[in-house]
Order: C-alpha cells, then structure tokens, then sequence
C-alpha cells in the first residue's frame, strides 16, 4: 500500500506563500494518480490539484488556478509531491490530504474522493484575513 506523508502547513497571513510537500513510498501505481485535496469541517473533502504520473496531465479546482501549482520530484530514489501555493486567501483554510490512486490512466485525474485509494493523515493550513 502506499504510504504518504503530508508536511508543510502553518499559518499564514492573507496573501502570504506556503508550499505542502507529500513524501510517497511504495508508489507501485503503472499508472496513476497522486493529488491533493482539503477539508474543512462540516464540509466534503475536495480535490484541489492532482496529477497523472503517467502522462503528466494536471487538475486544478478552478478556486485555486493561477495561485497554485503541482510540481514532483522523481529522481534520486525520492518520489515527493508538492503544491505550491500563492496568494493564499482565508477561504484556503483547511485541512491539506495527499492522495494517490491507480483509477485513472490516462488524462486529467478526476477527484471523486472515493476512487483515491490511499491517503495521509493531512495538513493543517490557516490563513487569517
């Protein structure tokens, strides 16, 4: 099973940068799937920006496009996913899950949260207004 292991939240003032990283182990997926997603309570979990390892094609949720963006490092024996994340806003606010699958193999990765697989235990981000 893959294991993952979010890092990289904090708090921050509106406007302000953070950058999440997601360390993968046990990545067997040919094809597939890693991503983020974020909740926050009372709310359903939902996808915010995923990629497709195979083929390199990305989703970003439209509240986060242009202020967010996916990058991974697959060299050297480390597999490790990160989001970039610009010009945060206090609707930001949530709790930051990596994810990966193998239900996708071709294209955009969709975020039905229950075709993800595998998940970590998540991140917390705060951003005060």
């Amino acid at each position: 099973q893959v294991q993952l292991q979010e890092s990289g939240g904090g708090s921050v003032q509106s406007g302000g940068s953070l950058r999440l990283s997601c360390t993968v182990s046990d990545y067997t997926y040919t094809t597939g799937c890693m991503g983020w997603f974020r909740q926050t309570p009372g709310k359903e979990r939902e996808g915010v920006a995923t990629l497709n390892t195979g083929d390199g094609s990305t989703y970003y949720a439209d509240s986060v496009k242009g202020r967010f963006t996916l990058s991974r490092d697959n060299d050297n024996g480390k597999n490790t996913l990160y989001l970039q994340m610009n010009t945060l806003k206090f609707e930001d606010t949530a709790m930051y899950y990596c994810a990966a699958t193998g239900a996708y193999s071709r294209g955009q990765c969709g975020v039905i949260v229950g075709n993800w697989r595998d998940w970590g235990q998540g991140t917390q981000v705060t951003v005060s207004s």
